[in-house]
């Protein structure tokens, strides 16, 4: 298992995380498999967020419950959780919101603290300085070790790094091959008759490489917004599950594995987030976290699944 260690920290992680968003109707013997599946295979780092679950914070009780972890346990974990999303489609950056909710989440996982908080989706009515107040709060209570953003554009952190003086170490955002628009833009840029060359997110792979900013991708099977997995998908990506198929009989892994692999390819060392339930998808996904695809490989899976390199 591939491991980076956060710019500026001494915060050494997997390259591929478990996300937890999916654990509340699972019982503790099948929580543990999944939790035990993913330590197995050297993945130390677990996903949450407030509104996995219902009610809020079912998901982070439920994974407290089921583990019920020693502080050594604790200990060796990455713990991140997000915050910002309020139920009825509403999102809340208010310090007031910031505070309540970490502090619902550490009881829920029954932690002091949270090594990284995410804010979760970008609130059009932030207040930089509120942001700032809660996380200077955070920090200095123990609560919270460091901080990031998840599905924002380099001038929404712009905006934030104006008051917030914490360093933001990661940007969570929807990658697949399939949905690359961050980085297919970047592949043909300044081509008019091209869609693949509009610029949709302000350039967030690079800013995010030149800020030392950790990409973390999440949907890495998914074709789109939640529309299902291109993997197996022969009506609508036959030629990329074609490459696929070759390339797992290749390097003994399943596709799955491959399509982790293109992603921690990239130099710019971007974390996969799993959203899976199953433990064998689990060590299907961490066989490509140590795969190195060549370059013929890589741009073959990326014209595979439609996209141009001119």
């Amino acid at each position: 298992m591939k491991t980076l260690t956060f710019p500026g920290t001494d915060l050494v992680a997997s390259n591929i995380i478990l996300g937890l968003m999916r654990i509340q109707s699972l019982s503790d013997e099948e929580v543990r498999a999944l939790v035990g599946a993913a330590r197995e295979e050297g993945i130390n780092f677990f996903d949450h967020a407030d509104v996995y679950g219902d009610p809020l914070h079912g998901c982070e009780a439920r994974f407290a419950e089921a583990l019920d972890l020693s502080p050594a346990e604790r200990g060796e974990m990455i713990l991140q959780s997000k915050v910002g999303i309020r139920p009825g489609g509403v999102f809340d950056f208010s310090k007031e919101h910031i505070l309540s909710s970490v502090d619902e989440s550490l009881s829920a996982l029954r932690t002091d603290y949270l090594d990284i908080l995410l804010l979760h989706r970008p609130d059009s009515l932030v207040e930089p300085e509120e942001v700032a107040e809660a996380f200077d709060t955070l920090h200095s209570a123990g609560k919270v070790r460091h901080f990031g953003v998840s599905n924002h554009t380099p001038g929404q952190i712009e905006l934030l790094k104006r008051s917030v003086s914490r360093p933001l170490l990661v940007n969570q955002v929807q990658l697949s091959i399939p949905h690359a628009p961050l980085i297919a833009q970047g592949i043909a840029p300044n081509m008019g008759a091209l869609d693949q060359s509009t610029d949709r997110d302000n350039g967030i792979l690079d800013y995010s490489r030149l800020h030392g900013i950790t990409l973390q991708a999440w949907s890495p099977f998914q074709a789109g917004f939640f529309t299902g997995t291109f993997i197996g998908d022969r009506e609508k990506f036959a030629d990329l599950n074609d490459l696929l198929d070759e390339l797992a009989a290749k390097y003994e892994v399943t596709p799955t594995g491959i399509a982790v692999a293109w992603i921690t390819r990239h130099p710019a060392n971007i974390q996969v987030v799993l959203g899976t339930t199953k433990p064998e998808r689990v060590r299907e996904s961490a066989a490509g976290s140590d795969i190195r695809l060549t370059r013929e490989e890589w741009y073959g899976l990326f014209k595979a699944a439609g996209y141009t390199v001119p």
